[in-house]
């Protein structure tokens, strides 16, 4: 992992450089997903809260994002700010992502794209459980997507894609003015999601 984060990250930062040279149009969008995550917990935690399993907190869980970007008829690179939380087990996480991708193009019609590229930027880990302490931390995503790009018309298009993050975010779990209980750690992050783009 510590050899891949450098190489996602300069093939994002070269991919924004040449595709900015040659920008045809802006977009937005809109996206709504799912979201599963794999939490770690810390000895100490695992044995405070009888064995939970923690990956069950976010757990193809509803996210929502806007994304704003660049593109051309080669790819294109945007910025993208999403948005998921659920509780289990009284345990609740939040986690934000504000990322920078690039997308290479490959054309399978007259009006459908297939795309896959990197993405780098930061995850916000919140813990906002009941009765706890609320804590928060800000760790790197790094990671890959892909999918397919449809033309609705000529300012419209829809895709369905999926990504894959790797993370550090940590966030320790305490009692109200009481001891730490423990540490949940987010390793990784899968999102199959939906977007509405809008070019002008």
């Amino acid at each position: 992992m510590k050899r891949l984060k450098p190489l996602l990250l300069a093939f994002t930062v070269l991919g924004v450089s040449s595709l900015a040279q040659a920008a045809d149009g802006t977009f937005a969008g809109l996206t709504y997903g799912q979201t599963s995550d794999k939490v770690k917990k810390s000895g100490l935690l695992s044995s405070n809260l009888d064995h939970s399993n923690t990956d069950g907190i976010i757990s193809k869980d509803d996210t929502y994002g806007v994304r704003l970007g660049q593109y051309n008829d080669q790819g294109r690179y945007y910025l993208t700010y999403d948005n998921v939380s659920n509780d289990h087990r009284g345990l609740k996480l939040r986690q934000e992502n504000l990322l920078g991708s690039y997308d290479l193009f490959y054309p399978v019609g007259s009006s459908t794209k297939l795309f896959g590229g990197a993405s780098a930027g930061i995850t916000k880990l919140s813990q906002e459980s009941s009765g706890y302490s609320r804590d928060t931390d800000i760790g790197y995503a790094v990671g890959l997507q892909a999918g397919v790009l449809q033309q609705v018309t000529d300012n419209t298009s829809v895709e369905l894609g999926y990504r894959y993050l790797r993370t550090n975010a940590a966030t320790e779990l305490a009692e109200h003015g009481g001891d730490k209980l423990g540490t949940l750690r987010l390793s990784s992050s899968a999102q199959t999601y939906l977007s509405a783009n809008y070019a002008f």
